[in-house]
């Protein structure tokens, strides 16, 4: 039990909550209503599944470049809290249940699983040769949007790209962000970023039109679903999260960077859904 503490703290699986909601909107938004309860058991595994195994792996391939930065270089792997065979188990073990739960959503699900794997795996990598490493990251976890949604209908339909487009906006943007901290080990290292590449302060210009970007899409998703008030003020609350996550940190100032990062944006998440599902209930149900 010790050691699947120390494994959910590596991956900090808490963080979860950044593309889980997201997955649900989609969900939700498909059925038009409350979708089955085993259609959203077998969604909510196979996002703890595909982010386990990501997670794992990123952790994995980036264990000997974590051991050489201070900021990283506690963390289990790099400080022998675990073994790489240990980790390795649990990142196998992680797709099969991603694997499983999309078998068991349908065929479409598990037709398509292998994109997300390779999405998964590679985005891992993208650091050591661009700086649209973010959008990797970002594409990662937007496509559980789809995905939610193939989950519920079996099929392709525009609104869930808009909203995976949207979720990609979001997550590069505030990756940016995230990168700063570590702009001078990258730029040692041979690493690219935005913020490595580019600069502090064009890595934060990009980062804010990657977030004006994401709303005007999540706007886009209403318009193509007819969606209603509650929806809009839950894209409103977003805007607002964004917007206070530029004022908290700066190019000069990054030391707020964990509440701007960990805290607003598991917010923006939750709420987004929120709103989501009561304008699914009140109006369309």
């Amino acid at each position: 039990m010790h050691k699947v503490k120390v494994f959910l703290e590596m991956i900090k699986f808490e963080h979860t909550v950044f593309a889980l909601p997201f997955a649900y909107m989609g969900a939700f938004l498909a059925a038009g209503t409350v979708p089955p309860a085993g259609k959203l058991l077998w969604i909510t595994l196979a996002m703890v599944g595909a982010r386990t195994a990501a997670m794992s792996l990123n952790r994995l391939i980036d264990r000997r470049l974590d051991a050489l930065n201070p900021r990283t270089a506690g963390r289990a792997l790099p400080a022998g809290h675990l073994g790489v065979g240990e980790v390795s188990l649990y990142a196998l073990l992680s797709f099969l249940l991603l694997g499983y739960s999309a078998y068991r959503l349908n065929l479409l699900a598990l037709e398509l699983m292998p994109i997300a794997v390779f999405f998964l795996v590679f985005y891992s990598y993208t650091k050591r040769f661009t700086w649209a490493c973010h959008f990797a990251l970002g594409l990662a976890l937007g496509l559980a949007v789809p995905g939610a949604w193939i989950g519920i209908t079996g099929h392709w339909a525009l609104a869930p790209v808009l909203l995976g487009l949207g979720v990609m906006s979001w997550v590069a943007g505030f990756d940016i962000i995230y990168a700063s901290q570590d702009i001078e080990f990258d730029r040692k290292k041979g690493l690219k970023s935005i913020p490595a590449v580019f600069g502090l302060k064009r890595g934060f210009e990009i980062s804010a039109l990657l977030h004006v970007a994401a709303p005007l899409l999540f706007i886009m998703v209403g318009v193509v679903l007819h969606l209603h008030v509650l929806y809009y003020l839950g894209v409103a609350v977003a805007v607002i999260l964004l917007f206070r996550q530029h004022r908290l940190v700066s190019v000069d100032n990054l030391s707020k960077v964990g509440i701007a990062f960990f805290n607003l944006n598991g917010y923006l998440s939750v709420l987004m859904f929120v709103f989501s599902l009561a304008d699914v209930l009140l109006f369309r149900w």
